[in-house]
């Protein structure tokens, strides 16, 4: 329990960190849009209920096969997943990735350096 505890803090101070920058808050916002037109699309197109629309929007994006049940019929409906995930997954991927480096760069502030998604290793200086 206490490593949970200790996991989410971490985890939300990065959050907290990165929040702070244009980059992220523009890819964040990038996200949502995309999110909610999958689900705007999902709701009207094939009927869904809101809920099931933006379940099905918003786990077809991370990278995991969850399985949701639900499946485009339509023609329309399958061209439009095809570039939704095309698009959505490169800018979910973006979103961890920037926060993955969040996280290690909270962890060992001195050692990394994280400057446009590069992660470069810095060596450590002796202390006498």
């Amino acid at each position: 329990m206490i490593s949970l505890v200790l996991t989410l803090r971490r985890l939300l101070s990065a959050i907290y960190r990165i929040g702070k920058e244009p980059l992220f808050r523009t890819l964040l916002l990038t996200l949502a849009f995309i999110v909610l037109s999958g689900t705007l699309f999902y709701y009207q197109i094939e009927g869904w209920a809101f809920f099931d629309a933006f379940y099905f929007a918003f786990v077809s994006l991370i990278p995991t096969g969850v399985d949701t049940g639900l499946v485009p019929s339509g023609n329309l409906s399958r061209s439009f997943t095809m570039i939704y995930l095309a698009v959505g997954v490169g800018v979910m991927v973006m979103v961890l990735m920037r926060l993955a480096y969040a996280v290690v760069k909270l962890e060992r502030p001195e050692q990394l350096d994280v400057k446009a998604g590069n992660l470069k290793s810095t060596p450590k200086q002796k202390t006498k």
